[in-house]
């Protein structure tokens, strides 16, 4: 190194030397939110605004009549038969609204192309649908069809992943359930060369009934 050079690099030194110590971050406030504040105050157009942000299709029901029409109307873009539904209360409101459903398992296997289920709880965080294997529905009708509804009230919607949990809790106490998942959107991958893939572990397309309470909890 010539003389001019570690000249340089000396008075670099000692200027940083001369300006003293680097001030400390400031201390962060541990008691502020993790998460910036939802996008809309209102829980339920913040849940709807993110689910479908993540892949899902979002149809609100002011009546039973309503859900009837776009359940239909989903059926027809489609090209799906009746949905397969298991659970008891579920199948008083898709009677009560003259739905056609599938109860039985028979050629479940081949035939499983659409699923209606309803969910534990709504997060309007990341726009998922919580569901466990204690309803009716079990574990299958969640996951392994090609396509998955689910019908929901209002009421069920929160804003955080903890809020959900803590339903969940309150619903079940000690005996949770054996299976609880957080759904976001479709199921897809993209671990193959970069190629996103629809239906890679689940459904690849996942749509939401939010029908007013009232048209719900008088059939349960």
């Amino acid at each position: 190194m010539s003389d001019s050079s570690r000249d340089a690099v000396l008075a670099r030194i000692r200027q940083g030397l001369a300006a003293g110590p680097a001030l400390l971050p400031p201390r962060p406030d541990f008691a502020a939110p993790v998460h910036p504040p939802l996008s809309n105050s209102d829980v339920v157009v913040a849940f709807a605004e993110r689910f479908q942000q993540v892949g899902g299709e979002f149809h609100y029901c002011e009546t039973l009549a309503d859900f009837a029409a776009q359940l239909a109307a989903f059926r027809e873009r489609q090209q799906v038969g009746a949905p397969y539904v298991w659970e008891p209360d579920l199948q008083a409101v898709l009677r009560a609204a003259g739905i056609a459903f599938r109860a039985e398992e028979t050629d479940f296997v081949a035939s499983a192309d659409l699923s209606l289920t309803s969910c534990e709880a709504l997060v309007a965080r990341t726009g998922s649908v919580l569901v466990s294997a204690a309803t009716g529905s079990g574990r299958r009708l969640s996951i392994y069809p090609d396509q998955h509804l689910i019908l929901a009230r209002p009421s069920q919607v929160v804003a955080e992943i903890g809020d959900a949990l803590r339903l969940l809790q309150a619903s079940y106490g000690a005996a949770m359930p054996s299976m609880v998942s957080l759904t976001s959107g479709p199921s897809r991958t993209a671990d193959i060369e970069k190629t996103l893939v629809l239906g890679a572990h689940g459904p690849r397309r996942i749509a939401l009934f939010l029908l007013e309470e009232e048209e719900i909890t008088v059939y349960n």
